[in-house]
C-alpha cells in the first residue's frame, strides 16, 4: 500500500462538532475538508455509523476521509443518535428515528457554507445499509451512493436469519453491541454531560438480541428499511460493492437486477472490508475508483466510469482448504448486465449411486440420513473479517457427516458465476427440519474447499411471512438457494454437492434430530456455468492500492485471539472457540487508551440437538489520565424444545467504582425454527 501524504488541496480538520436535529438532539460529526472549502464550496460526503467517530475507528478513517478531502471533497463522519458523542439513545438497527436524523443530517450539511449542495453517502456493512435505506427516502441533496457489504433485505440477507433459520452470527452481532452500547462519550468532546449520556444509554439501550428473537419470520420488522419492498424508492445511482468472503455478496447481484437508476456492481475476493485494505487479497485501488464514481456524479467530470462494464467479479481459482488466505488467486471478469447473458444454468441430476449427472435420474432412488448434530463446525463464520481462523476449513469430516453427490470435473475444468440453486425431492420425519446445501471443490488427494452454501428451514419452504409445519412422510419439492460466487474447479478435481440435517453453528439446530429421505429422481443441483469470454482479457486494471497516513498510535497490549475446533471425546461435545478484539491501544491525536476484548464458544453435544448453546463475553474501556470507564458483557444463548433462553449482564465501572448492573433472563417461543 502506497500512503499519500500530499494531495491536490490542502486538508482541514474539525475533530468535533455538533449537527442539532429538529428535535433539539445534537449529533457529533468529525469533518474533513479541503483548505478554502467555505470560499469555493466543494460536494459532500457522509459516512453515518455508531462506531464512534474519534476512537474505534480513527484507524480506518485515516485511510480514506483525508485522502477524499485532499481531492476536493468535504467528508463528515457522523455517531448515530446516542452512539459515539451523539446525544440521545439508539435502541436497534436502523429504526425510523435514524433514518430521519440521516435525511435532516444530509439536509444540514447541504446548506453549509464549504458544500455546494450536493452530498453522496458511503459507508460498509451498517454505513451501506443506511446509505441505501436513506437513498430510498429520497432527501433532496442526496445525489449518489455508495454501499460496501451492506443489504436490501433485512431478514432473508442479514447477520439474523438465512433461509428462515436462526444464524449463530446472531448472537455474535447482538453481543458485540450489546458492549459497545454500554460506551460513554469523550469527556474532551462534550464536557460534564458525559455522565448522564452514559447513565441513559446503559439503562437505555435494552438487549437487541431479545427484539431480533421475537421476530423469527419475515414481518413488519424486518421490512422496514428493506428497500427490496419497493425498488422504485432508490432514484439515485448506486455503487455496490461486496466480497466473496462477506455476508453480503447476494445483494449485490440483486441491486444490479432491480434498482432501476444508474447502477455498479463489484465483488472481489475479500472478506467485510473496504477494498483498499482488501483480504484475502489483491486488494486494490479502491480510493481511486471511489473517487471516479464521485467526480462523475457529484462533479459532472466524464471519468469514463459509467462505460466500462456494470459488474466486475473475482473468478476464484480452486485453493486448498484452510483458515485464513493471505491472497486468492483468480482473474477478473466483467458482465454487461445481471442476469448475465454470458451465463447458462445448467442442471446435474442427483443420481442414487452418489453422482452428479447431466442426465436425469429417472424414478431415480430414495436416499434416508441424519446428520450429526456437530456437523457445521468447521464452517467458519458468515461473515468473514479475514481473522485467521473464520474462514471454512477442510471439509472431509463435514462431508462424512453428509449426504454427497460428486462430478469429476471435465477437461477444462468448470467455471460458474451467480447463484446456484439445489432443488430436491424429499420427505422428513419431524414436523421442524433443515437442510443445508454445501458446494466443495474435493482435490484428488481428498481435501474438500467449501466454495459456496445456503440453507432452508423446510417450514419456511414456501414463505418466510407464512411458515408451515411439515407433514411427516409427504414428499415436497423444494428450492435452496446458494450464496452467489465466481469460481473455476480444474479438471482431475471433483465437485461435490453435500446436503446435511444440520449445520451448527452457521445456524441452531431444529428441535429433534430429523431424518430426511431424498429422492433423486427429480433432484438436481442447478448451476450458473460460465464459458471463457474474450472481453474478459481487455479489461482495464484496477489503480494500485493507495490510502491516507496510518493514525498514530500504540499498541499498549495485543488481544488475545484463536479460533479453534475443540472436541471432549469424554463427554461427547464439540465446540468452537474464538477470541478476538483490539487488545490495548493509545490513540496519539486525542491521548485516548481504548481497550477491546471479546470471546466466544458455540457446543453442542453430539445427540442432542437441544443442546446447543451459545456464549460470548465482551469488555470494553477507555482511559485518559485519571479518568476511565470499562464494561464487561456476557451473553448466553440455549434452548429447549420450545423456547430460546438468553441469560445477559452488563457491569459497568467508572475508575474502580460499580455504578450499574444488570441481569435478564428471557424464554421466547420458537416459531417453526
Amino acid at each position: 500500500m502506497k500512503h499519500v501524504e500530499v494531495f491536490p488541496h490542502q486538508v482541514r480538520e474539525v475533530f468535533h462538532t455538533e449537527i442539532p436535529m429538529p428535535d433539539g438532539c445534537r449529533l457529533a460529526a468529525r469533518i474533513w475538508m479541503p483548505e478554502g472549502a467555505e470560499e469555493a464550496p466543494v460536494p459532500a460526503i457522509l459516512e453515518y455509523l455508531p462506531y464512534r467517530k474519534n476512537d474505534f475507528t480513527t484507524a480506518r478513517d485515516a485511510s480514506m476521509q483525508p485522502y477524499l478531502a485532499g481531492h476536493g471533497y468535504a467528508v463528515i463522519r457522523l455517531d448515530l443518535r446516542g452512539a459515539g458523542d451523539s446525544e440521545g439513545l439508539m435502541q436497534d438497527e436502523y429504526l425510523p428515528q435514524e433514518l430521519q436524523d440521516g435525511c435532516d443530517a444530509i439536509a444540514w450539511i447541504a446548506g453549509q457554507p464549504w458544500c455546494d449542495g450536493s452530498v453522496g453517502m458511503i459507508g460498509i456493512s451498517w454505513g451501506g445499509f443506511n446509505g441505501l435505506q436513506i437513498a430510498a427516502l429520497q432527501p433532496p441533496a442526496l445525489k449518489a451512493v455508495v454501499s460496501l457489504c451492506s443489504t436490501d433485505d433485512r431478514y432473508a440477507d442479514d447477520i439474523h436469519y438465512m433461509g428462515g433459520c436462526l444464524l449463530g452470527e446472531q448472537l455474535s452481532w447482538a453481543s458485540i453491541m450489546f458492549g459497545r452500547n454500554t460506551l460513554p462519550p469523550d469527556p474532551a468532546n462534550v464536557g460534564d454531560r458525559w455522565r448522564d449520556m452514559w447513565l441513559e444509554r446503559l439503562k437505555g439501550s435494552g438487549l437487541w438480541l431479545k427484539n431480533w428473537l421475537e421476530h423469527q419470520r419475515r414481518d413488519a420488522f424486518w421490512k422496514h428499511g428493506s428497500i427490496c419492498e419497493d425498488w422504485s424508492r432508490v432514484q439515485v445511482p448506486v455503487y455496490a460493492v461486496s466480497g466473496w468472503a462477506d455476508g453480503y455478496p447476494r445483494s449485490v447481484f440483486r441491486l444490479m437486477e432491480n434498482l432501476q437508476g444508474p447502477k455498479k456492481g463489484l465483488v472481489g475476493p475479500w472478506a467485510h472490508r473496504y477494498p483498499h485494505l482488501g483480504e484475502p487479497g489483491p486488494a486494490i485501488g479502491f480510493l481511486q475508483e471511489e473517487l471516479r464514481w464521485w467526480d462523475h456524479w457529484l462533479k459532472g467530470q466524464d471519468t469514463g466510469i459509467m462505460d466500462e462494464p456494470q459488474l466486475r467479479l473475482f473468478l476464484q481459482d480452486s485453493v486448498a482448504p484452510q483458515g485464513w488466505h493471505a491472497e486468492r488467486p483468480g482473474r477478473w471478469i466483467a458482465e454487461p448486465r445481471w442476469p448475465s447473458p454470458n451465463v447458462t444454468r445448467t442442471a446435474f441430476h442427483l443420481q442414487g449411486d452418489g453422482r452428479l449427472s447431466r442426465e436425469a435420474a429417472g424414478t431415480g432412488a430414495a436416499l434416508v440420513h441424519r446428520s450429526p448434530a456437530d456437523l457445521g463446525m468447521a464452517s467458519g463464520k458468515w461473515c468473514g473479517y479475514a481473522t485467521p481462523g473464520d474462514a471454512p476449513v477442510d471439509q472431509r469430516r463435514e462431508d462424512a457427516g453428509s449426504l454427497c453427490f460428486d462430478l469429476a470435473v471435465p477437461e477444462g475444468g468448470l467455471s460458474f458465476a451467480g447463484d446456484g440453486m439445489v432443488h430436491l425431492r424429499l420427505s422428513v420425519d419431524r414436523p421442524v427440519a433443515q437442510l443445508a446445501a454445501r458446494i466443495c471443490d474435493v482435490n484428488p488427494d481428498g481435501r474438500s474447499t467449501r466454495v459456496t452454501f445456503g440453507v432452508l428451514n423446510l417450514t419456511h419452504r414456501d414463505s418466510h411471512e407464512t411458515p408451515e409445519p411439515l407433514e411427516p412422510g409427504k414428499v415436497y419439492d423444494i428450492a435452496i438457494p446458494l450464496k452467489h460466487v465466481a469460481q473455476h474447479i480444474p479438471e482431475g478435481h471433483r465437485l461435490r454437492l453435500a446436503l446435511s440435517t444440520s449445520y451448527f453453528p452457521m445456524i441452531w439446530p431444529a428441535p429433534e434430530p430429523v431424518s430426511v429421505t431424498v429422492h433423486t429422481g427429480g433432484s438436481y443441483l442447478d448451476l450458473p456455468l460460465r464459458a471463457p469470454v474474450s472481453a474478459d482479457d481487455a479489461l482495464p486494471a484496477f489503480a494500485p492500492v493507495e490510502a491516507g497516513s496510518p493514525a498514530g498510535s500504540d499498541q499498549v497490549a495485543p488481544p488475545e485471539t484463536f479460533f479453534r475446533i475443540v472436541e471432549d471425546a469424554a463427554n461427547g461435545t464439540v465446540e468452537m472457540q474464538i477470541a478476538d478484539g483490539g487488545g490495548v491501544v493509545r490513540l496519539h491525536d486525542n491521548d485516548l487508551t481504548l481497550r477491546k476484548q471479546g470471546y466466544e464458544t458455540y457446543g453442542v453435544t453430539l445427540d442432542d440437538p437441544t443442546s446447543a448453546r451459545g456464549e460470548t463475553r465482551w469488555t470494553y474501556g477507555l482511559e485518559r489520565g485519571d479518568w476511565s470507564v470499562l464494561s464487561k458483557t456476557e451473553t448466553r444463548l440455549t434452548t429447549d424444545a420450545g423456547h430460546f433462553i438468553i441469560e445477559a449482564r452488563l457491569r459497568a465501572w467508572e475508575g474502580d467504582a460499580l455504578i450499574l448492573e444488570e441481569n435478564w433472563n428471557e424464554r421466547i417461543p420458537r416459531d417453526h425454527m
